[in-house]
Formats: structure tokens, sequence, C-alpha cells
């Protein structure tokens, strides 16, 4: 019985994310580098401009996050926009889907799931920017990061959190609807195809 619930609501949370989901536009696409310009990661502005638009926040919210996470990690090499979507009764799973933009102008399209565990009950459904750190190839993306316990905040109704893998930190930031009541552990696996498997 437990199962079909979570299945119930786990299908419930990926139809409000075919709901809420928009399509990414060719405003997210980084500019490729030129052999003058300096660096190969993002600048603050950019990345609030794009918070902006992909969560349809206002700029000031978009930039007290974004300060914070430049202040605690500095500045990324990538972001990801997607969707995401899941449901627990005490275990649970969520997925998502999106696109990793590089800021050399590299792009491909990447999925994730995972399983939760704790006191948690509910569905949501939430839009996902996620700022990547020490990438230096797109490929070593795809594997399982498992979130940083005390990671998790909250600033201008976006929740934040850490997951780090083998020197990659990703810092996904979150806004969206449904319930989902409690805590729980657990991890994001990053793949190259859709898994309906959370593992």
């Amino acid at each position: 019985m437990k199962r079909l619930s979570l299945i119930l609501l786990t299908g419930f949370a990926l139809a409000l994310v075919g709901c809420a989901s928009t399509q990414t536009t060719q405003q997210h696409t980084p500019q490729p580098q030129t052999a003058g310009q300096a660096g190969s990661s993002f600048e603050e502005s950019d990345i609030v401009q794009a918070v902006s638009e992909h969560l349809g926040v206002t700029s000031e919210s978009a930039a007290s996050v974004i300060e914070r996470l430049f202040r605690e990690q500095g500045r990324p090499v990538g972001y990801i926009t997607g969707e995401e979507g899941g449901g627990a009764f005490v275990g649970g799973a969520f997925y998502g889907k999106g696109t990793l933009w590089m800021k050399n102008g590299q792009s491909q399209y990447i999925y994730w799931q995972g399983p939760t565990i704790g006191f948690d009950a509910g569905i949501d459904a939430s839009k996902v920017f996620t700022l990547v750190y020490n990438l230096d190839d797109p490929n070593y993306i795809h594997q399982r990061f498992p979130k940083v316990e005390g990671s998790a905040f909250l600033i201008a109704g976006m929740g934040v959190n850490y997951q780090r893998a083998n020197g990659i930190t990703l810092a996904p930031i979150r806004t969206g609807i449904g319930v989902r009541l409690g805590a729980n552990i657990g991890y994001s696996s990053y793949t190259r195809k859709r898994s309906w498997i959370p593992l």
C-alpha cells in the first residue's frame, strides 16, 4: 500500500513538473570565449540575470541568493537550468531534467534522479537552477552527488543546498509548488539518459 501511494505521489509530482515547465530558449546560451577574454567562469551579473529569467523571480531576489553563493563558493564554471519533481512517504524519490551550460559555450541535456529517506511526506515540483563549480569536463558530472549535511538555507523564497563529489560542487536553487513536510537525506545521480530507477 505504501509503495502504491509513493508511486501515485511521484507520478503526480512529475505531472506538475510537466505543467510548470517552460522551454529553454537561446537567452540562456553562454557566449563562447575568445582568445582575448580572461577566465573561464561566470560573472555574478550573468548568473543573477539567468536565475531571474529561469526561476521567474525579481533581480533583487536573485541577487540576494547569488551574492551569498559567490561569497561562499566563488565563480561557477557552468550552470544547469531544469525542472524537478518528487514525492515521499518516509521513503521517496525525485526526478529532474535540464540542460548543462558551460562558460566555454558547451552544453548538453542532462537528467538526474535519486532516493530520499527521512521524516518526510508529500509531493513537490520545482524549477531548478544549479550552479556548477570545479567541473573541467562536462562528462564528469555523470555521477552521484550526496547532499551536504547542514548546507541547506532559504533566501527570498528560494531553497539552496550544496552537493559535492570528487572535488565538484553543485549548488541547486529551487522554487516550486506542492506540499512537502519534513526533512530527508539522499543523493542526486546525474545521467546522460532518463532513468526511472532512482539509484
